[in-house]
């Protein structure tokens, strides 16, 4: 596996290496080894499937508080996607910057999203699918989000949104704090 830094403190975009022979390839998903290595701690206890009809779908942006913070490692298995991911950690030094990175099915791209950020994503073809591990149980009373507009962070959506849940379209006003 190979991982690459982001802009963003602690995030990473992790590519597969791939062994090829005339059957196709073989490639490691997931190494808990390689990631202590690049002093990551990940332990899975969840995945989740997310599969969206309509190309311009957008999932977010989402995030549990502590002590229910949740580190995800995302990956598209079908179609593209364009992953987000924003730092809500007030003590780090990338704090309220934002990131994207375009996922495919082709690609094989997986990016690490730490505790304390918020991650969302839209899709770029129809019959896209997301598969994302996390290291938390989903917790509803812990569940937090941010709004796909918010003028905090004005993040720039390739494509004009087709289909948006009702929550994600009224979430409030991020408020920072320091």
């Amino acid at each position: 596996m190979i991982f690459s830094k982001t802009k963003l403190e602690n995030a990473f975009i992790i590519d597969i290496e791939k062994f090829e022979d005339p059957r196709g390839f073989f490639a490691r998903g997931y190494c808990q080894r390689e990631f202590e290595a690049h002093g990551l701690v990940f332990n899975t206890i969840q995945a989740n499937i997310s599969r969206s009809l309509k190309k311009g779908t957008l999932r977010g942006m989402h995030y549990q508080v502590a002590p229910y913070a949740e580190a995800k490692l995302v990956r598209c298995i079908r179609g593209a996607l364009y992953d987000v991911i924003i730092d809500l950690r007030p003590e780090s030094s990338t704090y309220l910057q934002w990131l994207e990175v375009e996922l495919t099915e082709d690609n094989y791209r997986m990016l690490y999203v730490p505790e304390g950020f918020a991650h969302g994503f839209q899709t770029l073809v129809d019959n896209t699918e997301a598969f994302y591990q996390v290291s938390q149980f989903f917790t509803p009373q812990a569940e937090g989000g941010i709004r796909y507009n918010d003028p905090v962070f004005k993040i720039d959506w390739p494509l004009e949104i087709s289909v948006i849940s009702q929550k994600d379209q009224n979430w409030p006003d991020f408020m920072p704090r320091r």
